[in-house]
């Protein structure tokens, strides 16, 4: 038997050197990666060849503008109706989503209401309403409802450019932060809310701590592209000869003859204005993505915080 066995046995390997030490290892090859990389990189610089060569950029202009006292008045005024506009847009906007939400059918009915039309008529539409509200309503009086008037105001008045600016761009803004803020809370598993109610927990801490926290990280990404979306569109205000970035870019232009330069320092503006705001847009992610399973990266800070700690262990090993 054991014979028999023996017959059929596999030969025996050759002892030998390794084998694998005569495998030779190549690593991939992505011919078209770098072709696609040489080709980009080529784009761009004769992007920036030409923006550096071109004198009709007039980079002199400019430079002389793009700090001039005008110019910064302007920018104020834009962050001012862009804080106004989405702090007041947000508050409404949070109140119409708790409104969509109610179980009462007359609230959800306003609601939708409002959302449809606001979401319906063009912003400069709405802007060019207000801004002519003098001519529907010459007064706007204050009194008993459907009682007589104590007092009235004049509508001129009381909705002047920049109140009729912030009006349009806030209540426009409402309707879009209505739907962000209703999405954020339907996005939360409803188990979570029926386990925090079965073991007792207050309705507050329930909001604050389970369903706030869950609801921002929705919120938060959308809501950041509505607030840079409107550092932007509060350039439509120039219908209303509001002294806004564009409009005053607007008026220079005109009377020096210098558009392109102008524009450009309209955009250099725009782009610093957006990128602090995506900075921030960053950090508040960040904060509101702790105990995620999808985390962030870490920021340069606290890279360099961990490279000095493992630093720290190596010398003290």
């Amino acid at each position: 038997m054991s014979e028999l066995a023996t017959a059929h046995a596999p030969p025996a390997r050759d002892e030998g050197p390794d084998d694998d030490a005569d495998l030779t290892i190549v690593q991939a090859r992505h011919p078209w990666r770098w072709v696609a990389t040489a080709a980009v990189a080529v784009l761009v610089a004769m992007a920036l060849h030409a923006l550096v060569t071109n004198p009709a950029w007039d980079w002199a202009t400019v430079g002389q503008y793009l700090f001039a006292p005008s110019i910064i008045r302007a920018v104020l005024l834009t962050l001012q109706l862009t804080v106004l506009g989405i702090v007041v847009g947000f508050v409404l906007g949070t109140v119409l989503a708790v409104m969509r939400l109610s179980p009462n059918p007359l609230l959800r009915a306003v609601s939708w209401t409002y959302i449809w039309i606001f979401r319906s008529v063009p912003l400069i539409l709405q802007l060019l309403f207000w801004y002519n509200l003098a001519l529907l309503y010459e007064a706007i009086s204050f009194g008993v409802p459907f009682g007589p008037a104590l007092f009235e105001i004049g509508t001129m008045d009381l909705v002047g450019p920049v109140t009729a600016a912030v009006l349009g761009l806030a209540l426009h803004q409402a309707a879009y932060a209505a739907e962000v803020v209703r999405s954020g809370f339907l996005g939360i598993d409803q188990g979570q809310l029926e386990a925090a109610a079965a073991l007792g927990i207050p309705r507050w801490r329930r909001f604050r701590r389970i369903q706030l926290p869950q609801a921002m990280r929705t919120i938060v990404p959308t809501a950041a592209n509505e607030l840079i979306g409107l550092v932007k569109g509060t350039s439509v205000v120039y219908i209303m000869a509001l002294s806004e970035l564009f409009y005053q870019v607007q008026v220079i232009y005109t009377r020096t003859g210098r558009v392109i330069p102008m524009l450009l320092v309209a955009a250099v503006w725009y782009l610093v204005l957006t990128t602090v705001l995506s900075i921030g847009q960053f950090y508040v992610e960040r904060h509101y993505a702790k105990g995620a399973l999808r985390v962030l990266p870490p920021t340069p800070l606290q890279r360099l915080r961990a490279t000095l700690a493992r630093f720290r262990r190596e010398v003290t090993a």
